[in-house]
């Protein structure tokens, strides 16, 4: 016995196993319909179609125009719809943009455009090999620094042989002006900001509280919250103008430890940081800026030796759970999924990479 056709059953009071039941119906496609698995190969054409014939995807946003809605097969009244055929709904088909006759995110339809993202403290460390990795994966790169140019143009070499553009401005974070400049360089420069890494920070001199200078307290303040609230609001003033973008702060470990002995006063400046990634995170979610934190353990860069203790990541790798100090390439990682569309449905988030510590 073969079984009945999948569109419908037979007539009324007529066997459908029997020998006089009603031939079989093949199910025709309208001429422009494609099988399922043929979507996948045309996944960019039918989206841009439908982006620029008002079409909107998605369950109760209604049928959307142009091919995607002539390609999808309408079911009978009365018969059992097919399963690529479900109400207000597509089949999820893997494409060039993502999911065939899906609407992208916003933060997507950006993506998809030339990023260019800003990247304070970039001339070294963590900051340097950040701007390199976004340059790898598609990301035109602003290089802050605020001492170093020859170490900032470096950076830029090799932003550019990674075949992005970048630029280095001079900036201290913590000053007003210079911030107002950096992004008006930027945008000159490279064009609109898509992405902000709040990377710039200093921890001062090791020691006790009690013996720090209220000069070093108040410079770890004004770099590491100041000078990140600063490049944050005026990059929310930006982004949300335009219904999109990425931040991502690098906060610090030492948020959660207290950094007792050492820097509780930056300790202290970090955890701030991780407060206002996620109450900004909630703050411009509605205008589709994602806001996050890297949280880095011991990494092994030239702060240390900054600090006073050149050897103080090597001696720290005991206490860390992997063994080992972290490299500014691990952090630089975190930090490009976040900017990513991988990420997209990522916010408020602070991700650690310490190591288990």
């Amino acid at each position: 016995m073969r079984p009945a056709d999948d569109l419908g059953q037979g007539a009324p009071g007529q066997s459908i196993t029997g020998a006089g039941r009603r031939p079989e119906r093949r199910r025709r496609f309208p001429p422009t319909a494609t099988p399922v698995g043929r979507r996948a190969r045309r996944a960019a054409p039918v989206l841009a179609g439908t982006a620029r014939r008002g079409g909107v995807a998605g369950p109760g946003r209604g049928r959307a125009a142009g091919p995607v809605a002539r390609n999808r097969p309408r079911a009978a009244s009365g018969r059992a719809r097919a399963p690529d055929a479900a109400p207000g709904r597509r089949t999820p088909v893997p494409g060039a943009l993502g999911w065939a006759g899906v609407v992208p995110t916003r933060l997507q339809e950006a993506h998809v455009k030339r990023s260019v993202t800003v990247v304070t403290g970039g001339s070294r460390g963590i900051g340097a090999a950040t701007c390199l990795r976004l340059a790898a994966d598609g990301h035109d790169v602003v290089v802050g620094y605020v001492r170093d140019a020859a170490a900032a143009q470096a950076v830029v070499d090799g932003v550019r042989a990674a075949g992005a553009r970048g630029v280095a401005v001079r900036v201290d974070t913590a000053v007003e002006a210079d911030v107002e400049r950096l992004f008006e360089s930027a945008e000159q420069t490279l064009g609109p900001v898509t992405g902000l890494v709040n990377n710039a920070g200093v921890t001062g001199p090791l020691g006790r509280l009690a013996d720090t200078d209220t000069a070093d307290l108040r410079r770890v303040v004004d770099v590491n919250l100041l000078g990140t609230l600063l490049c944050s609001r005026r990059a929310a003033q930006l982004m949300a103008s335009r219904d999109g973008g990425a931040i991502v702060n690098v906060s610090s470990a030492a948020a959660t430890l207290g950094s007792p002995g050492e820097y509780v006063h930056y300790a202290a400046a970090k955890a701030a940081v991780d407060a206002l990634t996620m109450g900004l995170a909630k703050e411009l979610g509605p205008d589709g800026v994602r806001v996050n934190a890297v949280a880095p353990g011991i990494v092994d860069t030239e702060i240390h030796a900054a600090m006073g203790d050149p050897d103080r990541a090597r001696r720290a790798a005991g206490a860390i759970p992997l063994r080992r100090p972290g490299q500014a390439e691990e952090i630089a990682a975190a930090i490009a999924w976040l900017m990513s569309p991988d990420a997209s449905y990522t916010t408020g988030t602070v991700l650690r990479v310490s190591g288990g510590r």
